[in-house]
């Protein structure tokens, strides 16, 4: 079993621009997996216009939620963390590695009373929390500054975007960062570590601390990139979110692998494999 406080050392210390090697892995597994990879884009993409929908009239709701997705996106892609992982490991995949993912969790815990069955469960929630609390505090404060009611994008555009007094937007995208800079402190590589290796959940976010402050500039860059191309699907009336998806889940996955040393932590996916034929008789 892993140390409870896992040495610095495990972490790898990246060059500046190792991001783009990431994207470029990434868009090679979502070339070679093809429609099993954008099944999960073209999803969110549907979830992502429900939301719209529901929220049509209601922008101050809408730009928070969508914005949230942020949060909870690491969990959301776990299933192309481990086609990603078959890939690599040289490994079948098909909608089959999406099922397991999914549904079969669980059979990777020998003790079901212990913290470490629920770590991916808890881990979900607490980003279900915080995008929740960000989509209320986003709705709040536009509310409440904003000169007017705020009923669409233009709306948004125009009178908080391109407000020629106050600070709103400025406001509202310093406190977007003050949320989201812990929360992308504690989910660069949390989620494919607990998929991959048998660590408790505060393990895995301490790792990811210690990802980033290791390497406090690469991860600068890498979070950009993640807000920026998450941003151009969002802006492409989500049609580019079945793209974008899966290519940085999948880049997730390599930046995983690059940053973190899990030579010394045992693997989840041998304890789900003994686990699956033990079951079976």
């Amino acid at each position: 079993m892993a140390h409870e406080h896992p040495p610095f050392t495990m972490i790898r210390q990246v060059t500046v621009l190792q991001s783009l090697q990431w994207l470029v892995l990434g868009m090679r597994d979502l070339v070679q997996l093809r429609w099993i990879s954008l099944a999960h884009g073209l999803v969110l993409a549907l979830v992502g216009a429900v939301i719209a929908l529901i929220a049509y009239d209601r922008f101050w709701l809408l730009a928070g939620a969508l914005s949230g997705f942020l949060f909870v996106a690491p969990v959301l892609a776990a299933s192309l963390y481990a086609l990603s992982r078959d890939l690599e490991n040289k490994q079948a995949y098909g909608w089959r590695t999406i099922w397991t993912t999914w549904s079969n969790w669980q059979l990777s815990h020998h003790d079901k009373r212990s913290n470490d069955y629920w770590c991916m469960v808890q881990f979900g929630l607490l980003l279900a929390v915080a995008a929740t609390g960000w989509v209320l505090t986003s709705a709040a404060l536009i509310t409440l500054l904003s000169p007017i009611a705020i009923h669409s994008p233009l709306d948004f555009l125009r009178y908080v975007l391109g407000a020629k007094e106050g600070y709103l937007f400025e406001i509202w995208l310093a406190l977007g960062g003050f949320m989201a800079a812990p929360i992308f402190a504690s989910s660069v590589v949390t989620m494919p570590l607990l998929l991959d290796r048998r660590v408790s959940l505060l393990q895995a976010i301490l790792i990811s601390w210690s990802v980033v402050l290791k390497n406090p500039i690469p991860m600068a860059i890498w979070a950009a990139i993640l807000l920026v191309m998450t941003l151009l699907g969002l802006c492409s009336l989500l049609l580019g979110m079945v793209a974008v998806v899966p290519l940085l889940g999948h880049a997730s996955w390599h930046a995983y692998r690059d940053l973190v040393d899990t030579s010394n932590l045992p693997s989840r996916q041998q304890d789900l494999t003994l686990s699956a034929v033990t079951a079976s008789h």
